[in-house]
């Protein structure tokens, strides 16, 4: 049995953002490790997206009026809050998705460190400025930032947490509401954070959570929403932004990878198979900025992937609410079934599996074995096509220069991964990326859990970033005051229009020899 009670449930399925929800029909929540049903969650409707909107809206006006160092205290609660309920919100996330502990933990640590990290340099990002002014000393300019209004999320599944909410309260901070759709498979998850934020102190309209398909609920989210943050495939992001482009409202997306791990030929071995098992199998390889592919110098290839599939096959998968597992199961059916179809084609087409390969039903119904591929070709699908499962290839490389043209031959541009013996060389490749993030040492989490730099992705694997300044001044309209005084602009008092519009482009030019000009 999962660890959350069917009471818990029901006091979660309460918050929905939906009228005589009890009288709604419902759909299913599975529990992972298991595929049984372990709760129900009523289904939303469009009327139901554009209630939660409206009222938002009102809610909005009051919201906006508070200063940004006054939001900010409710998310420094939020924050506090999660840490304390950390272990419940563990106990969902692995429930909804069948991550291992481990993963769940670095989740929810990520929520309450995105809060704090908005809550602290919120206040001084949206702080009012002034600028230099067209004339120095007549001319007197500030710039502001109005919230946008109400921002819809549109959430993933395989991480209910932390993209539930750390898109949100970069938007929260900023003056705006938030209407959210989760993904069906993962309601809870976003109704438990929402719960915290609710016990904070933030009113209950601010942050609607409305459970329903994206094709009624997603569709009325960019039908009415000022803005809309949306993760999940390319496909999808592509079709919203066009949709989001005809109503002329700002949208942004983190969408998929296809992302690659460069291994230089004096890197330590050792330090980077640890960091690729890291790398690649994260929440099962569920995750948009994991590793798919390795380019390992030829000199020490055969040593690194003997040594890989080694850490490999040794990986303990299981179903357990506790730490005791490397790697739990992957979400849903359908993720199987394409990692099993990668493995597939890719051996029917020549490539060998040196690790893992197999479905493992004795675990649970979800469960897929972290896989090795070698002889990998481009007329496999797993080659260009991203996976989003525990199935990674190695690639032999001749020197670094082709491991990074190799790495940049993608549409995506999402992560990328370095481990070279030294550090300037390890930056060198890396400003070659093409790539929105690049780790050295290390798989994703270092520049994930930077939040004070943007994160987000180049060609297809995204518009716009999330974390750093970037991440919430999305969210605002910024606003030019102006204001002129002494001297107009087409005349100074007592000089005729004449001789002042004569000697002004003189004026105007001299205007470089100022200090800062």
């Amino acid at each position: 049995m999962p660890k959350p009670t069917p009471d818990y449930f029901r006091r979660l399925a309460e918050l929905v953002a939906i009228d005589d929800a009890g009288a709604r029909p419902t759909r299913p929540v599975l529990e992972a490790f298991s595929g049984a049903e372990m709760a129900t969650i009523p289904v939303g409707t469009a009327d139901d997206l554009e209630t939660a909107v409206a009222r938002a809206r009102s809610a909005q006006q009051g919201w906006a009026t508070q200063t940004p160092q006054q939001r900010a205290e409710v998310l420094n609660r939020f924050s506090d809050l999660v840490y304390r309920n950390a272990a419940e919100l563990m106990d969902i996330a692995q429930a909804e998705t069948g991550k291992a502990r481990i993963y769940a933990q670095e989740e929810v640590m990520d929520v309450a460190l995105t809060a704090r990290h908005y809550a602290t340099t919120g206040p001084k990002t949206l702080a009012e400025r002034k600028v230099k002014g067209m004339l120095p000393g007549a001319t007197s300019v500030r710039v502001r930032y109005q919230p946008k209004g109400i921002v819809g999320v549109i959430s993933p599944w395989n991480y209910p947490l932390t993209l539930a909410v750390s898109d949100a309260v970069a938007a929260l901070i900023a003056g705006n509401g938030v209407v959210i759709k989760p993904d069906s498979q993962t309601p809870y998850c976003a109704l438990a954070v929402a719960d915290l934020l609710y016990q904070a102190g933030l009113p209950r309209e601010l942050f609607a959570v409305v459970p329903g398909p994206g094709s009624v609920v997603g569709q009325a989210i960019v039908a009415t929403t000022d803005y809309v943050m949306f993760t999940g495939s390319s496909a999808t992001g592509a079709s919203l932004a066009e949709q989001a482009g005809r109503r002329l409202i700002g949208f942004s997306a983190e969408l998929g990878g296809k992302n690659p791990m460069i291994v230089t030929a004096d890197a330590d071995i050792d330090k980077a198979v640890e960091g690729a098992a890291r790398a690649c199998y994260s929440n099962s390889g569920q995750l948009c900025i994991s590793i798919e592919r390795l380019y390992v110098d030829k000199e020490i290839a055969d040593e690194f992937t003997t040594k890989f599939a080694a850490y490999v096959s040794a990986m303990k998968l299981d179903a357990t609410y506790d730490f005791s597992a490397d790697m739990g199961s992957l979400a849903s059916a359908a993720q199987v079934d394409t990692a099993e179809a990668h493995v597939r084609d890719a051996v029917e087409k020549g490539a060998t599996v040196v690790a893992g390969g197999r479905r493992r039903a004795d675990l649970g119904p979800f469960f897929f074995e972290p896989t090795v591929l070698t002889g990998v070709s481009d007329e496999m699908t797993c080659f260009a096509e991203e996976t989003f499962g525990p199935v990674v290839s190695i690639y032999p490389v001749d020197s670094a220069d082709e491991a990074v043209k190799l790495a940049n031959a993608t549409q995506y541009g999402l992560n990328a991964c370095v481990f070279a013996g030294s550090s300037a060389e390890a930056n060198a490749i890396a400003d070659q990326l093409r790539a929105g993030t690049v780790n050295i040492n290390e798989g994703y989490a270092a520049a994930w859990g930077s939040t004070a730099a943007p994160m987000g992705g180049m060609g297809i694997s995204g518009v716009g970033r999330r974390h750093g300044e970037e991440g919430i001044l999305k969210y605002t309209e910024p606003q030019t005051v102006a204001e002129q005084r002494f001297v107009g602009i087409d005349r100074a008092p007592g000089i005729p229009k004449g001789i002042y519009r004569a000697v002004t482009p003189y004026a105007v030019r001299a205007l470089k020899y100022l200090p800062g000009r």
